[in-house]
């Protein structure tokens, strides 16, 4: 395929960009199947609009996996079980990995007994927490999805970090597309977005974060070396802390400043904890009359009076899974340097990355 200057380069086809991912990710040995699960869930992300989460992870990933710190080929396994629930041990895998396991577990004993609850302990960085309460969706069971993640966000009162983002899916089965999906971190905005506004060259809204002497910043850099802030003050930070209670100290992974951060601790491995819930819906009321009355309460939210200056009231994930469906009809937009970054790790393992110019 015919290489072009990266300014000119506007969109790229999710499965070309896919493909991509999996190639890199096979020169590393990582088995087929792990490779498509990654691959697929970062390519999910831009198509979802969350790029912040997408192929631009794919770099860390790489750097990781050649310095030991994540494992090619894990072995994940279980500690303890019951019929509900079970403790599995990533082994220092991909996160995605990881992660798509232990809620296929969790689907797996709801599947049986009505309620599966999965801790996850010894993973890495794994993406969208939405990505794994969708893989219950599709199996007309509500998926409730949390992790813990490196420390970066500052404690209500504190203005250094010690909580990570942690972010929280909660996805929801509806009778018509598209199903409601809340996946949301707890600071005001995923520290994601502060990474990628870095790798742009752009500002922040102040907000944001703080520098490292405690104050507002629109410096993306700035910002990195000091800590992001909790949504709604207190609120934020106490569900925090819950999340990484369960994700960190009840799985028996790290939690705190104990997690070893994704791009700047190359001494150990992250050790990541994750929590995931799954109820399967029949065990509580026929899925059709549940979709049916959620369709109800949609359709009532969607009618109400709009606020000023609102063209339409969107359910979580309604605006999400919209992007989804033009991006995979129009293609991916990448910015330069993400793209830049995409064809340095591509030449470093002798894979082409795929140029398509458009518009």
């Amino acid at each position: 395929m015919k290489d072009i200057e990266l300014q000119t380069v506007s969109k790229i086809d999710a499965d070309l960009l896919k493909n991509f991912c999996c190639d890199v990710l096979l020169k590393l040995g990582i088995t087929k199947e792990s490779a498509d699960i990654v691959s697929d869930h970062l390519v999910w992300a831009d198509l979802m609009g969350i790029s912040s989460h997408g192929v631009t992870r794919l770099g860390i990933y790489v750097k990781r996996i050649q310095t030991g710190l994540t494992n090619a080929k894990p072995n994940i396994h279980i500690v303890r079980e019951s019929p509900s629930m079970a403790v599995l041990d990533g082994d220092n895998g991909l996160g995605q990995v990881v992660g798509v396991k232990a809620v296929e577990l969790a689907i797996e004993k709801a599947n049986k007994v009505g309620v599966g609850v999965v801790a996850v302990r010894h993973t890495t960085h794994f993406g969208c927490a939405g990505y794994y309460a969708l893989k219950a969706i599709e199996k007309d069971m509500i998926g409730v999805v949390m992790s813990n993640a490196p420390s970066t966000m500052a404690p209500w009162g504190a203005r250094v970090p010690y909580l990570g983002t942690n972010p929280i899916a909660f996805g929801i089965p509806t009778r018509e597309f598209p199903p409601i999906l809340l996946d949301m971190a707890t600071s005001i905005v995923a520290r994601g977005k502060i990474i990628l506004a870095a790798k742009e060259g752009k500002t922040i809204p102040e907000g944001w974060a703080v520098d490292p002497e405690g104050e507002f910043t629109t410096d993306p850099e700035s910002a990195l070396k000091g800590a992001v802030l909790p949504f709604g003050g207190p609120k934020g930070s106490g569900i925090a802390l819950m999340i990484d209670i369960l994700s960190g100290i009840l799985s028996g992974a790290e939690f705190g400043s104990h997690i070893g951060s994704l791009y700047d601790d190359f001494s150990k491995p992250q050790n990541v904890g994750n929590f995931i819930m799954v109820f399967n819906i029949e065990n509580f009321c026929p899925v059709n009359e549940f979709k049916e009355r959620v369709e109800l309460m949609r359709q009532e939210i969607k009618s109400l009076p709009k606020a000023k200056g609102v063209d339409e009231i969107l359910l979580p994930g309604e605006l999400e899974f919209r992007r989804y469906v033009e991006n995979k009809r129009s293609g991916i937009q990448l910015g330069p340097e993400v793209i830049k970054e995409l064809k340095e790790v591509g030449k470093l393992l002798s894979v082409n990355f795929p140029l398509e110019g458009e518009n």
